[in-house]
């Protein structure tokens, strides 16, 4: 095991190619040990070097809705009147601190997003 630490994307790119290789290999073995070693390393550098925006609040509604098959009606009984969340969804009213807690609560979206500005 030949392990060191991810500096620059050569040895990320190397990293990566090892990866593929000890893929599947098996815990409790020295590839093993290594596999779970190279993926902190590698998780750690695209943390660093590639990090993810998180994303707008009302675009996660908007998302998570869609993957609950929700309507703007079905929203309205979370959060208020319909034409309340048509104007929060149209970005003409901002969320209000109890709809951001309906929101997280009844929908889990992390507070952490829906408390950004946009």
């Amino acid at each position: 095991m030949d392990i060191s630490p991810i500096r620059n994307e050569e040895d990320y790119q190397n990293a990566l190619k090892r990866l593929e290789v000890i893929f599947d290999s098996k815990r409790g073995t020295d590839e093993g040990g290594e596999l779970e070693i190279l993926a902190i390393l590698i998780d750690n550098y695209e943390d660093e070097n590639f990090p993810i925006d998180m994303p707008d609040p009302i675009e996660a509604i908007k998302f998570r809705m869609e993957q609950l098959g929700m309507k703007q009606k079905d929203l309205a009984e979370i959060v208020g009147f319909k034409s309340r969340v048509s104007e929060v969804l149209n970005k003409r009213r901002k969320l209000t601190l109890d709809m951001i807690r309906k929101l997280n609560a009844q929908l889990h979206i992390p507070t952490e997003v829906l408390i950004q500005e946009y």
